[in-house]
């Protein structure tokens, strides 16, 4: 069963950001472009459907619950605090998530090696909430 299209509005609405949110944390979308727009679909059906662009790469037993916890709205905490888009959304020139920064057990870490940050001087508005992101990550894993 295939979800109805999102809005075009909404869409465009979240290419700006997400090319807003490039500028500002030192990333580039995916070379792919099908990657991409994959994604921003996801997030605008989000948008148009739940009122937050949720992310939409991920697996949630209850969509309302994950958009009042807020972890998961783009640009999410493993964004904000690690700057690493397991969406492949926000990556480094090749395509690859930016890994430098996650815990050494880390999914991300652990998948893709380290990934050096082109550009540390940039993004990271998060990066004090770190250890509190890490006892999430295990309390309630999601």
């Amino acid at each position: 069963m295939s979800q109805p299209e999102p809005d075009e509005k909404t869409i465009e609405r979240m290419r700006k950001f997400v090319d807003s949110y490039c500028a500002k944390s030192g990333t580039t979308t995916h070379p792919g472009p099908g990657v991409t727009d994959a994604v921003i679909k996801g997030l605008a059906h989000h948008k148009d459907t739940l009122g937050k662009p949720l992310c939409p790469c991920r697996f949630y037993p209850d969509k309302e619950a994950e958009v009042k916890h807020r972890t998961w709205i783009c640009a999410c905490d493993d964004m904000q605090i690690y700057k690493y888009c397991h969406c492949l959304l926000f990556t480094n020139a090749e395509g690859l998530p930016i890994t430098e920064y996650l815990p050494e057990d880390h999914e991300g870490r652990q998948i893709y090696g380290l990934v050096e940050d082109p550009t540390p001087d940039k993004g990271r508005p998060l990066r004090d909430k770190a250890d509190e992101r890490e006892r999430e990550r295990r309390e309630r894993p999601s």
